[in-house]
């Protein structure tokens, strides 16, 4: 029996489910904004100023690791449409977890999803705040403060609003990328700019082979390749508010390998070629370094506007989800219910400003203490992002098996492979951690975790003590 014999009724056995109906948000997201939504959630300052220690830690090879690993999120990514397809939901990771794996499951993820988007959230208005001092000298702390605000008011005007600022972000990225390719092909072929000479494609492997650090090296960037990924999943939160999921999420979806194709391997395949990899630094972005070399000065200026677009961009993903994992958790009894509260327009008010709130405290303690208790924060979220990649692998893997049996209906979006595709993104999430733990200056993020599984667990256990007949805490 098909998915679409049982969603027409042609058939007995298990019904599709849709998004409920007492969820209360607007469908507000179109297909345009679900797809640059998708496109800006793989492209972030990550590759713009990230790649620039993983090229030096690894060389050329860098491409195989994110052609690697861009096969990673493409399993993850189709794992999450087949539960999409399945049940179209806003927060939708933690309800999943809830679902397949029990409430303990959803209510750690549920908030340790809010909590990633909290910290990177900080993370990235301070960053945009520095980013604006390239052209202007003004306090850094009053540029994010209205970042902040802005971000904050537009998303409490409208879910359209948020879905027109992303479009936007994603656009200059995609402009800016794309736009980077063109003008090394044309240094490569036609041989203009002061790296005309020298330009070849024999640059991937000339300057101490194609894995000048040894197979080692890059092992180690790993981390640093899926950081740069993380939020692609984003898509997954706007499935309640998508004016058509079940057509616009699968076409979003399927756009992750070209994505990644031409966005990170072919970038790096055009920068690599262009200018010697040796040529590049941590801490400076290849592309501001290759516009260098080119001895195209303006293009120092471009790439900040452009990583400022990143910032900002992530900063107002941020803000959107926050609110509606919040929300989710408060609707399943897991939160205070003030955060079930929507505004008129079927906004979270509370959830989103509370979230906008501690995201103004993180401002300020960047301010008063940018040093290593701050830093430890934000390395958290990375592992902590992963998480939410390994609840949708492990829920994906047990509805499977549930629809296989019957006891659900099969998804009209298959994850190709599976779910040995899904064992193997998991192991591969496995390597990052056992990376992780190698490198000292990522290891501190391992360090973190038990501390807030520890804090998750005893409120846990405190919020069903006080609450034993609550329904969210019998598993389903």
């Amino acid at each position: 029996m098909t998915s679409a014999q049982v969603d027409n009724g042609q058939a007995d056995g298990p019904k599709a489910v849709d998004a409920p109906a007492g969820e209360g948000y607007q469908r507000g997201l179109g297909a345009r904004q679900i797809q640059m939504i998708a496109i800006g959630g793989a492209i972030g300052t990550g590759l713009f100023l990230g790649a620039g220690k993983a090229i030096d830690r690894a060389g050329p090879s860098l491409i195989l690791a994110y052609a690697i690993a861009g096969l990673v999120i493409f399993f993850i990514m189709r794992a999450l449409g087949e539960l999409l397809m399945y049940r179209p939901v806003s927060g939708s990771f933690s309800e999943y977890a809830r679902e397949f794996l029990g409430p303990f499951f959803g209510f750690v993820t549920g908030w340790t999803y809010w909590l990633f988007w909290v910290v990177t959230g900080i993370t990235e208005v301070t960053a945009a705040a520095t980013y604006m001092t390239y052209w202007w000298d003004i306090p850094q702390w009053l540029s994010a403060l209205v970042f902040t605000v802005i971000l904050y008011g537009a998303n409490l005007i409208s879910v359209k609003l948020f879905g027109e600022l992303e479009f936007w972000f994603s656009m200059v990225k995609v402009t800016a990328i794309l736009g980077m390719i063109l003008i090394c092909a044309g240094v490569l072929t036609v041989g203009f700019s002061d790296a005309g000479d020298t330009a070849t494609v024999a640059n991937l492997w000339n300057d101490g082979g194609f894995f000048p650090q040894g197979i080692g090296g890059t092992l180690m960037t790993l981390q640093i390749v899926m950081f740069a990924f993380l939020a692609v999943e984003l898509v997954g939160v706007t499935a309640g508010e998508s004016k058509d999921p079940k057509t616009v999420l699968p076409k979003a979806i399927n756009t992750v390998p070209w994505r990644i194709a031409v966005f990170y391997v072919g970038a790096l395949i055009m920068i690599l070629s262009v200018v010697p990899w040796s040529t590049f630094k941590p801490g400076v972005s290849p592309f501001v370094a290759a516009f260098e070399e080119m001895g195209l000065g303006i293009g120092a200026a471009i790439v900040n506007f452009v990583v400022l677009t990143a910032a900002l961009s992530s900063c107002n993903s941020g803000m959107y989800s926050t609110g509606r994992m919040l929300r989710d958790l408060a609707t399943n009894g897991q939160g205070p219910k003030a955060f079930t509260k929507l505004t008129k327009n079927g906004l979270p008010l509370v959830g989103t400003t509370f979230s906008a709130a501690l995201m103004l405290v993180g401002v300020w303690i960047n301010y008063q203490w940018p040093g290593d208790a701050f830093n430890y924060v934000v390395s958290f979220a990375t592992i902590s992002g992963m998480w939410a990649w390994i609840m949708i692998l492990v829920c994906q893997i047990r509805f499977r098996a549930k629809a296989d049996r019957g006891e659900l209906p099969q998804s009209s979006f298959k994850a190709p492979g599976a779910p040995f595709s899904s064992w193997f993104a998991l192991a591969f999430i496995g390597l990052v951690i056992v990376m992780m733990a190698i490198d000292k200056d990522a290891r501190i993020s391992l360090y973190c975790a038990p501390l807030w599984g520890l804090i998750l667990g005893v409120s846990y256990l405190v919020l069903k003590a006080r609450n034993p007949d609550n329904k969210a805490f019998a598993k389903r």
